[in-house]
């Protein structure tokens, strides 16, 4: 048969299947569906070992199933559906004319066939074949043993639109333990995201062990209490907080993201958001203006004043940080170190005699030029190590580094005049995509944050603004949604903020999507209620249910800090 005369691809109904991010293609396969049983095997083509151990840890506990290794050649196993011999049963291989991340996944005659441009795009194509199996799938015990499972009749081809799709977590406001990271993980995977933005340090505590300064979690990890809500709140929870990861779990995290295929991004923040610092090592702050031995970890929210001092000493000290970070994110999961570079006052350089001593040195116009001194400084070392820097987008004030990339978080403006210039962004402004903010303007949402953005408003964010050139365009990296914890007081209060809209996010990052006014919105919710709340009830997420939430989940009499009124485009 011609390909003129070849019968064309029935598309499937998505809604009933549930597939979230959307697929680029699904279409009916000519066989199937396909029984997956206990002897069904499981063959992985050179470079996808990874996946075939991960897919046999991720299906094996909750449908019973050991996929034992199959050597492809179709001859050997039965998997005791009835079927017969099922030849190939599970193959996973590579094809290098696929997009790198990209996969197809077909079921045919004998096989279920995962093909990807590399294993990451076969470690993504697996995320697919977890959700066409139901949301049973998502369990850790099977429900009924002995049941049948099976692999729908569909083809799907499917590719992301953006290289970034990431979140990040704060655990500086709120720590969560090691095995709650992991978890998250396991759920950006879940949602084919692969950046973690890990943020590690700022004023409320310091989060990772510098084995070469000590005190910067023996002092600068603990704070003696907390405020409870937004910082206008009069409430306080006295209990001393703190808590950090040892680099031995931090090794662990970075394995466990490289093996789902995602890049860590640690970030160290400078020269603002810096008092756990100082108060671990006093002689990092502007001495010369305040007291920096009576600083303490700061208790409370908001943007603290206590920042660096610059100086040749800070320079070195943050260095020696810098070493063992580099040695605790290889350049192959952590090709990027992102250095803050946000909300830095600069009244305390005004004041200080030697700040402006250092700015007539430098020779640079002002406080703003002092800061880009900073940035471009550990740019310039990191380049010197392979590595990029990346920072908020305060960091373009008084002229950005050359080979610096920019996380536009303000709002779309700074990463226009940063794509503009050549640099390459990432966006995630704060009036669409942070999920702290509220998700309803009702009178039950916990601590209220910020303008309402519903799972529907997240899911007609768009990450290219209008009217970039197309030169421009081509320097958005993508996206990623930001989590600040500073009313998320633990796991549960995080997966509220954070679910169900990060499933929209993933969408918006992965999907190739109309413009934002044209998104079939009712179609995602479908698919949402068809089977992913289902998925994450499996994973034991809190979310927030769509009628609101749950009596447990509200914070009556807790003061936030709601806006009101649709955000500004900015």
């Amino acid at each position: 048969m011609t390909p003129e005369n070849s019968p064309s691809p029935v598309t499937v109904d998505a809604s009933a299947l549930g597939l979230i991010p959307a697929p680029r293609t699904l279409t009916a396969a000519a066989a199937g569906p396909y029984p997956l049983g206990y002897r069904t095997p499981l063959t992985a083509g050179p470079g996808t070992e990874g996946v075939a151990r991960w897919l046999r840890a991720t299906l094996g506990p909750p449908t019973g199933l050991p996929l034992p290794e199959g050597d492809g050649t179709g001859t050997s196993a039965g998997d005791g559906s009835g079927r017969g011999s099922t030849g190939q049963g599970v193959v996973l291989e590579l094809d290098d004319s696929l997009a790198p991340e990209g996969y197809r996944l077909a079921v045919e005659a004998n096989a279920v066939r995962l093909t990807g441009g590399t294993a990451a795009g076969v470690f993504r194509g697996a995320q697919t074949l977890r959700q066409l199996l139901g949301p049973d799938a998502f369990r850790r015990a099977p429900l009924a043993p002995g049941r049948t499972w099976e692999v729908p009749p569909v083809v799907v081809e499917d590719e992301p639109r953006f290289g970034w799709r990431g979140m990040m977590l704060d655990v500086c406001r709120h720590f969560l333990p090691k095995d709650d990271v992991l978890r998250y993980l396991d759920l950006l995977a879940a949602h084919k995201l692969n950046v973690f933005h890990f943020h590690l340090t700022d004023d409320q505590g310091w989060r990772i062990e510098i084995k070469r300064y000590p005190r910067l979690t023996e002092v600068g990890s603990w704070r003696s209490r907390t405020k409870y809500g937004h910082r206008a709140s009069e409430l306080w929870d006295e209990t001393p907080y703190g808590g950090f990861y040892t680099q031995e779990d931090i090794r662990e995290i970075v394995a466990y993201a490289a093996e789902r295929h995602i890049r860590v991004v640690p970030e160290i923040d400078i020269p603002g958001h810096s008092q756990a610092a100082i108060s671990a090592y006093p002689e990092l702050g502007n001495a010369d203006v305040v007291d920096t031995t009576a600083l303490s970890v700061w208790d409370t929210w908001g943007v603290n004043p206590n920042v660096l001092a610059p100086t040749d000493d800070t320079l070195r000290f943050f260095e020696g940080v810098l070493e063992e970070v580099l040695e605790l994110f290889p350049a192959e999961t952590s090709p990027f170190v992102h250095m803050g570079g946000d909300e830095c006052p600069k009244d305390q350089w005004k004041e200080s005699p030697l700040a402006q001593a250092r700015i007539a040195e430098l020779g640079v116009k002002d406080e703003d030029g002092l800061q880009s001194w900073f940035i471009r400084h550990f740019d310039a070392w990191l380049t010197a190590r392979g590595r990029r820097l990346i920072g908020w987008d305060e960091i373009l004030e008084g002229g950005l580094a050359e080979g610096a990339a920019v996380s536009s978080w303000r709002g779309y403006g700074g990463g226009i005049a940063a794509a503009e210039a050549g640099h390459d962004v990432v966006m995630c402004p704060e009036q669409q995509v942070y999920l702290d903010h509220r998700q309803d303007g009702g009178p039950d949402e916990p601590m209220p944050i910020g303008y309402v953005r519903t799972l529907e408003n997240v899911y007609r964010f768009e990450p290219v603004p209008p009217g970039l050139s197309e030169e421009a365009a081509r320097h958005i990296l993508g996206t990623q949604a930001n989590v600040w914890t500073e009313v998320m007081q633990n796991r549960a209060r995080v997966d509220y903020q954070v679910f169900p809209r990060l499933a929209a996010f993933a969408e918006v990052a992965w999907s190739a999507l109309p413009a934002p006014a044209d998104r079939d919105f009712a179609a995602f919710d479908a698919r949402m209620r068809a089977a992913h709340y289902a998925r994450l009830d499996a994973l034991g997420v809190d979310y927030r249910p769509p009628g609101g939430p749950y009596p447990r989940q509200q914070r009556p009499g807790i003061l936030g800090r709601p806006l009101e009124g649709e955000p500004p485009v900015v």
